[in-house]
């Protein structure tokens, strides 16, 4: 945002000074990554996916099993969580193996959604 600050239409005489707020603002990147990443967590089953591969990195199969799904839906899930960048992949031999990113973000989102499920890492 620029250091200029736009002198607003109506003067309701706020407690806080909206000149900090306009200027503290995230830009519109920032927000549509935020907003992008929520919009994909805003589904229960990549909610889920993405809070246990905040604790560990597993394959395809696995998660399926886990979270009591099959293959090609977990896949799905997964292929939306990793293009939002939420996690991240890796092959090991023939299989595909998924985790957190490690991103403020990824690690942010982790704990908001303990914070509000009020549960705890397994650690």
């Amino acid at each position: 945002m620029s250091d200029t600050i736009k002198k607003l239409p109506h003067d309701h005489a706020h407690p806080v000074d909206c000149d900090d707020l306009i200027r503290l603002m995230p830009d519109a990147d920032t927000i549509l990554a935020v907003s992008e990443a929520m919009k994909q967590l805003g589904d229960p089953s990549r909610l889920r996916i993405f809070w246990l591969l905040c604790h560990c990195e597993e394959c395809v199969t696995d998660i399926a099993a886990m979270v009591e799904m099959s293959s090609p839906a977990v896949s799905h899930h997964l292929r939306l969580l990793k293009d939002s960048g939420l996690i991240i992949s890796q092959r090991k031999g023939k299989e595909m193996f998924y985790r957190a990113a490690d991103t403020d973000l990824a690690q942010k989102l982790h704990h908001t959604i303990e914070e509000v499920a009020s549960i705890s890492c397994p650690r």
